[in-house]
């Protein structure tokens, strides 16, 4: 099956699950939208790509992984669009979840992502418990706290920002879960791949501040110069754009070189140049020739 039904398949079994009987019909509507339609789904791709990359020997477990990571990157554009965050009325070219549905469903509706994020993952316990607990821990890690996604979100409560800090939790940790987890699902060494994530992580980051700063509502699909209205850290304003797109240009170039010897790494090579194309277009990336 192509990588991106997979993952579509194994998202909407998911939502489908959380909206069973009993679900309250507005929340259940709302969990749907937070996840359809999706966006790159870069996440669980480079999941898929890894496992692949490191022999598929598990494709129901690495499914999961993959869905579980994608779940939580779309609770964490719910939270982050809430008024108490960016307070952005857009995401991907329609209403944001507290738009459409209101703050309170917004906000259950993300932490239900969460959770729901574990469960798809631990229903796999049974069938490769040592894989699938490995999975969940670094899943958790890339979550929460000091270094998850939920640590990045909180680095915009401070008011002294180390930049690379606050990319690497908040963008960089799904990423590192999406490549370490691809190769824990198959029973595979992870630390090569660690380094992978954290580049491409990073890479993103940079792409989005960059984005946030020269592109239009339309092509981000979001409302732009969020960052400096809220004065948040970004690459763009400590290292102008010429050295903003050196560094997401670094970044790629090291997130290739360090995918690990196997046979599955000229595709996954391949995607990586792929996707940098995608988010670093051709007149930015003269800019720094």
């Amino acid at each position: 099956m192509d990588p991106t039904q997979r993952i579509e398949q194994a998202l909407d079994a998911a939502i489908v699950s959380a909206q069973g009987p009993g679900c309250p019909p507005g929340f259940a509507q709302a969990l749907r939208y937070a996840v359809f339609p999706g966006g790159a789904r870069i996440r669980p791709r480079l999941c898929l790509a890894v496992a692949w990359a490191c022999g598929n020997s598990d494709p129901e477990t690495t499914d999961a992984a993959a869905a579980a990571i994608e779940l939580l990157h779309c609770a964490s554009l719910v939270h982050d669009d809430l008024p108490c965050f960016d307070d952005s009325t857009l995401r991907r070219g329609r209403p944001s979840v507290h738009c459409a549905y209101g703050e309170r469903l917004a906000v259950l509706a993300g932490d239900a992502l969460i959770v729901l994020a574990f469960e798809i993952v631990a229903r796999r316990i049974v069938a490769a418990p040592h894989n699938v607990s490995r999975v969940m821990a670094t899943i958790a890690r890339c979550t929460g706290a000091p270094v998850g996604i939920c640590a990045g979100q909180a680095w915009e409560c401070e008011s002294d920002v180390v930049l690379e800090d606050y990319h690497r939790a908040k963008t960089g940790s799904l990423f590192v879960a999406a490549t370490v987890a691809g190769a824990e699902s198959v029973g595979a060494p992870t630390e090569a791949w660690r380094l992978v994530g954290e580049r491409l992580g990073e890479a993103y980051q940079v792409a989005d501040d960059l984005g946030d700063a020269m592109a239009s509502s339309r092509e981000m699909g979001k409302p732009l110069g969020r960052d400096s209205s809220l004065g948040r850290p970004n690459a763009v304003q400590e290292l102008g754009i010429e050295g903003a797109v050196r560094r997401l240009k670094d970044l790629v170039a090291s997130a290739t070189d360090a995918v690990p010897a196997c046979p599955g790494a000229p595709a996954l090579q391949a995607l990586i140049a792929a996707e940098s194309r995608r988010i670093l277009p051709e007149e930015l990336a003269r800019l720094a020739a």
